[in-house]
């Protein structure tokens, strides 16, 4: 039996190779470049050529994911709580034990990183978190869109966008701001202002990161005798991972230095000074 299935299994995969080949044999002739691959590239960083009309302006293609995402997060958070929450019970089913794992996780990183305060931390990481990874596994959904111009493009993730990455990163940094100004005042601005060079590293590592795995699959897909199956592995395994690395990085770097700037300040005692034995014996 093992046999027949081994001799299955090998007719399976030589018949899929075979379509694969004849597939890029028959449709090279038809193949025609639209660009040059460092045009291709260049415009998914910078977004020259497939600006979309919004309200008479001309934004990026990410804007547009930007609202889609921020709406479907809170249309569900509405969803969930008008309906789901008051219904929970001592014995949670599937999808309350599933919603208070994912709480439990931001809220125990906070406490872990933050235990003097860190009741507002924990609602911000899981609010930032859901919106990293839910904004990065919507790219995988291709929702088409028509450009300024009229071309078709597929929304991609809001922080691929270079803007969308920075907004990111300067709102975690004056989140760790106010806990610094909430425990310790100006002495905690003081110790905020020292991670001068925080949000940037968050927003570039955030927008890198998400950038990379787009620019493969556009490499991939540039290629004629790759254009076939392996895009769709290559862009899943790069949307799913950098959800994952990137909401865990940016929550677990703020929590980090949101903890650092609002330990409570302790005063040194001041050193007594040590009077001389000639003084007191007088």
């Amino acid at each position: 039996m093992s046999k027949k299935r081994t001799v299955i299994f090998v007719i399976v995969v030589a018949v899929i190779i075979a379509a694969l080949v004849a597939g890029i044999v028959l449709t090279d002739g038809l193949y025609e470049r639209t660009g040059d691959i460092n045009e291709t590239m260049q415009d998914a960083v910078l977004h020259e050529g497939d600006k979309i009309s919004l309200f008479g302006m001309q934004v990026n293609p990410a804007v547009i994911s930007g609202f889609v995402v921020t709406g479907i997060l809170l249309l569900f958070a509405a969803i969930v709580r008008l309906f789901v929450i008051p219904k929970f019970t001592y014995i949670p089913n599937k999808f309350q034990l599933l919603l208070e794992q994912a709480v439990g996780m931001f809220e125990n990183l906070a406490r872990t990183n933050s235990p003097h305060r860190n009741g507002f931390l924990g609602a911000y990481l899981f609010a930032a978190g859901a919106y990293i990874c839910i904004g990065t596994l919507f790219e995988l959904l291709g929702i088409p869109w028509v450009t300024a111009a009229g071309a078709s493009v597929s929304l991609p993730a809001p922080l691929a966008d270079i803007n969308g990455a920075i907004m990111m990163g300067c709102l975690s940094y004056l989140v760790i701001l106010s806990g610094g100004i909430m425990a310790n005042g100006i002495r905690g601005v003081g110790k905020t202002l020292k991670e001068f060079s925080l949000p940037i590293s968050m927003s570039f590592r955030l927008f890198g990161a998400l950038l990379s795995g787009l620019l493969v699959t556009e490499l991939v897909y540039s290629y004629l005798a790759l254009s076939f199956v392996l895009p769709i592995i290559v862009g899943v395994l790069f949307t799913i991972l950098h959800a994952l690395i990137q909401t865990y990085v940016l929550t677990m770097l703020t929590a980090l230095f949101y903890g650092e700037v609002s330990e409570p300040h302790i005063a040194k005692p001041k050193k007594q000074k040590k009077v001389p034995s000639e003084v007191i014996s007088k």
